[in-house]
């Protein structure tokens, strides 16, 4: 099931390897992404894709519609070499136009051979190159069951509506499970797996993410978790990509230190990994964000085990992370501009979409 693992938060590095092993791949390439950009990175993947196929490599691709900027005319040569490239929901105009249109494919997974798996939190974009990032590679008979994941992405990838609440169980594979979640306010199986988490904790959680925006029971988890003596961290960029977010972030910022978890700024560059440490034994790496949208309206992944060698290799990233963080400033929050406060305020209704 499991051979070995190496985590990358540097995407030059990831970029390559992943490419070094799309070129070394034998049957199949599956590429699941919520953006692939026209740009030197994109075109870089675009056409050592096509390469692939013209050597008879199954290749498939899945791009999310509103993250990928690239137009389909834009994969015409990995096309017309063989390689299958699908749009996941595309605009339409519905009666809930907003609502439906904003469930999104937000998991990021590269799949070779049934031997490589890559999960984490990294775009196909030139726009991302100097972002901190965590991506698992993973080798093993485990990305046979990320395969059928996949599969099941492409049955739906245009489907609007979908009522069947057992799609995307979660894999449950000896040390690791694979948590998967649809839209759906009722069932978001990856928040109640973190809330579990927290609240099973004993000593240290560590969570790194770039949109912070926890509802009531995550928050109160957290809180209480550190009531109860657990040393907590949450590490956020100090300013994102998605400024927005950010304002709203901060309006719950001082009610969490108030209670004692901790709140660190990432300062050097823009941090987009999103991944959990639970008392440096039990991992989880994926694509959701902790955020209402991520668990609310988005199609994510996530990988969550007890796996020493990735433990130890996540460890050692926060406390690189951490060496680039400076610590949230409470009283500084307190005499924020009012202008800061009102967007707060205006913005709070929609936090669920943002």
């Amino acid at each position: 099931m499991y051979k070995n693992s190496e985590l990358f938060d540097d995407n030059h590095l990831l970029f390559t390897s992943m490419l070094n092993d799309i070129e070394a791949a034998q049957h199949y390439i599956y590429l699941e992404t919520y953006r692939f950009n026209n740009d030197s990175i994109g075109m870089k993947f675009r056409d050592t894709l096509a390469m692939k196929c013209k050597q008879g490599v199954e290749v498939k691709l899945i791009v999310d519609s509103w993250g990928t900027s690239a137009s389909l005319s834009f994969f015409n040569t990995l096309i017309q070499s063989g390689g299958e490239v699908k749009y996941f929901k595309k605009f339409k105009f519905f009666i809930d136009f907003f609502t439906k249109n904003h469930r999104r494919n937000h998991r990021k997974l590269l799949l070779i051979d049934d031997k490589i798996t890559y999960i984490g939190s990294s775009n196909l974009s030139a726009y991302s190159l100097v972002w901190r990032e965590s991506v698992l590679k993973i080798e093993g008979y485990i990305t046979h069951y990320f395969k059928k994941t996949f599969i099941e992405s492409l049955s739906i990838y245009n489907k609007y509506n979908f009522h069947k609440f057992t799609f995307k169980k979660t894999i449950k594979l000896g040390d690791f499970t694979i948590v998967q979640d649809i839209p759906s306010i009722y069932r978001q199986h990856i928040k109640n797996k973190f809330t579990k988490l927290i609240n099973n904790a004993r000593r240290e959680i560590l969570i790194e993410t770039p949109y912070f925006i926890p509802g009531f029971m995550l928050r109160k988890a957290l809180m209480d978790a550190a009531d109860r003596g657990v040393d907590v961290k949450i590490i956020i960029p100090k300013h994102s990509d998605v400024r927005l977010v950010d304002l709203l972030r901060n309006k719950y910022l001082g009610m969490l230190y108030k209670k004692n978890v901790q709140m660190l700024f990432y300062s050097t560059g823009n941090l987009h990994a999103k991944c959990m440490l639970i008392d440096n034994e039990i991992f989880s790496i994926g694509s959701p964000n902790f955020d209402y949208r991520s668990f609310r309206y988005q199609y994510e992944i996530a990988l969550i085990g007890s796996n020493d060698k990735i433990v130890s290799d996540l460890h050692n990233h926060m406390q690189k992370t951490m060496m680039n963080c400076e610590p949230f400033d409470y009283d500084k929050w307190l005499k924020r501009p009012k202008i800061e406060r009102f967007f707060e305020w205006i913005m709070l209704p929609l936090r669920h979409l943002l």
